[in-house]
């Protein structure tokens, strides 16, 4: 998987609850507010090989509507053969 992780992120937009999964190396406060902002539609999603956009910080989410972020590692889902028939 190239060191890539996966990650939960919930946060509310306009009060209502949203969650989302994504795969990315490195997942901290930031990142997690900078994603959100993107699932929200408030902050353009980054293409590869493109120079970096502006990254919306927290203050600036907040602003959009986009409030109490939280994220997690995903749970690894573990594929069990015993079970198949």
């Amino acid at each position: 998987m190239s060191g890539e992780d996966l990650y939960v992120i919930d946060y509310l937009l306009h009060g209502k609850p949203r969650s989302f999964v994504i795969r990315t190396k490195t997942m901290n406060n930031a990142e997690a507010w900078q994603w959100a902002s993107c699932d929200a539609g408030i902050a353009p999603i980054p293409r590869p090989g493109r120079p970096p956009l502006k990254r919306f910080s927290k203050p600036m989410a907040e602003r959009f509507g986009v409030t109490e972020v939280q994220w997690r590692e995903s749970v690894p889902l573990v594929w069990e053969e015993d079970h198949v028939k």
